[in-house]
């Protein structure tokens, strides 16, 4: 274990990756480090005054955590193409009465400096950056207030442009995640690298710290992650099914499906790459949907609200990671425990 790790007193190098959208709880975050490991609060979607409430409840459980922040990092669209594919997906929500915005496209920062003001006023023991690397007096603002800061990154060139933050360590990220990609470059198509081979090409540029995860399904994953550089996993997917998962029980029953055979790559719900469980929306509309986030986002969120509530999985966003299968109905803590079995 590094040093980064373990002076929060973390001895289970197997942490609960940050989960935006409900699915990560403080009830996950806590369990994570009741089982030796740590958690991530994800701050993405939040205003900052919810961020503080989830803040202030795994605080009082006196354990080690951290937070995951998406920094500002608008994808433009072009407003004729979103309101183009406004149109395409309108009859989608028809189907619930909804009628979504064919108007202008709405952008903002998920209540960026906001949240940035809270975390430097009330510090958390680490804070990750994802979808973009912020400017430096935010970082040393932070390094300051006694946080340890992170970014995520997907290739060894980022990795290096986190190196230049001056950040302290790195969340290794490889195309096999579930969720958004945490690329710098989302215009560009991911690659396909492996989890080992992406930590050891990172490795190969940094001595930084470093956490990595994508596709860990298996103790034998875990174990072939830590061999390749990395000082702990992150596991996001199989934490999908457990008790303390906020995920939607569509969600969830969607994990063990065998109508679900597949993750894809897409940008049809949110206008960013992102890995989900094939579905209807993703095969009728990924061809067709503009790259534009946080506006297709925005424009898709009521109806993907909707379709939840009526448990549709045809038009839900089925966040997963290629080792979906392996997401077992059980404790964060038995999750986490198992997947350390070799170590």
């Amino acid at each position: 274990m590094s040093r980064l790790l373990d002076d929060l007193g973390v001895s289970l190098p197997v942490l609960a990756a940050p989960m935006a959208g409900g699915a990560g709880t403080p009830a996950l975050v806590t369990a994570a480090a009741r089982a030796g490991g740590m958690g991530f609060l994800a701050a993405g979607y939040k205003t900052a005054q919810a961020l503080a409430e989830q803040i202030d409840t795994v605080r009082a459980e006196g354990v080690p955590f951290g937070v995951n922040v998406f920094v500002p990092a608008p994808v433009p669209v072009a407003p004729e193409a979103y309101r183009r594919y406004a149109q395409v997906i309108q009859p989608e929500a028809d189907r619930y009465g909804l009628r979504l915005n064919a108007g202008e496209p709405v952008e903002d920062d998920d209540d960026w400096v906001n949240k940035i003001d809270l975390l430097v006023a009330s510090p958390v023991p680490l804070v990750s950056f994802t979808f973009g690397v912020p400017d430096a007096s935010v970082i040393k603002s932070l390094r300051r207030s006694g946080t340890t800061v992170l970014q995520s990154v997907t290739s060894a060139d980022e990795a290096r442009q986190a190196s230049e933050a001056e950040v302290d360590g790195l969340v290794v990220q490889a195309s096999a995640a579930g969720g958004h990609s945490a690329t710098l470059t989302p215009q560009r198509p991911l690659a396909s690298v492996p989890l080992p081979d992406l930590i050891a090409d990172v490795r190969r540029s940094t001595t930084l710290p470093i956490v990595a995860g994508g596709g860990i399904a298996t103790p034998a994953d875990v174990t072939a992650t830590l061999r390749a550089g990395a000082d702990a996993a992150a596991v996001g997917t199989l934490l999908l099914r457990t008790d303390e998962s906020g995920a939607a029980a569509a969600h969830k029953a969607a994990l063990t499906d065998p109508a679900f055979t597949e993750t894809v790559m897409t940008g049809a719900f949110t206008g960013r790459p992102a890995r989900g469980l094939r579905n209807h929306f993703i095969d009728s509309y990924e061809a067709v949907a503009p790259a534009g986030y946080p506006a297709v986002h925005h424009l898709t969120a009521p109806l993907r609200k909707a379709a939840i509530a009526a448990g549709d999985t045809r038009l839900i966003h089925l966040w997963a990671g290629t080792g979906y299968r392996e997401a077992k109905a059980e404790s964060a803590t038995r999750t986490l425990q198992r997947l350390a079995a070799q170590l």
